[in-house]
């Protein structure tokens, strides 16, 4: 793997004062890969990636295999299962071929996925806010009145 400070690519938004492991174009690995830091893919990977940062997937970037990270931002291709604990970004050039599992997700018109997407909220939200229970309470004020 190969490391440095600053992204060449600019349509990929990086900081340039965190460490990130590039994996270039024209590069291809065959193996799972284990980070505390961000990835930056415009190689292949044949492989699982568990990265405790970000995770991107650059124009030419492509995956076979699983993906968990705590973000995300996907531009090219991934065969596999994506598990991201933040935010999972797909552009409108990427394609993923299986399943998702994300906090949140933001999709771009032209992306595309084929397979299922789970969300699950990682803090649950304030009840007055919610509108379900807006609806319930709409609903029980309608029935006393229809009652009386």
């Amino acid at each position: 793997m190969l490391k440095g400070k600053e992204i060449f690519s600019s349509n990929m938004a990086h900081s340039s004062d965190q460490d990130c492991n590039l994996i270039i174009a024209g590069t291809r690995i065959t193996g799972d890969i284990l980070s505390d830091n961000n990835i930056l893919i415009e190689g292949e990977i044949n492989g699982n990636i568990s990265c405790k940062g970000k995770v991107t997937i650059g124009d030419s970037g492509k995956v076979k295999g699983n993906i968990s990270c705590f973000t995300s931002e996907i531009f090219g291709t991934i065969e596999g299962e994506i598990k991201v604990d933040d935010v999972l970004n797909l552009r409108d050039t990427s394609r993923i071929y299986g399943n998702i599992f994300t906090s949140k997700l933001k999709i771009d018109e032209g992306a595309f996925f084929e397979g299922s997407c789970k969300m699950s909220a990682t803090a649950p939200e304030p009840q007055s806010t919610l509108v379900s229970d807006l609806l319930e309470e709409d609903i029980a004020e309608e029935e006393d009145i229809l009652e009386e």
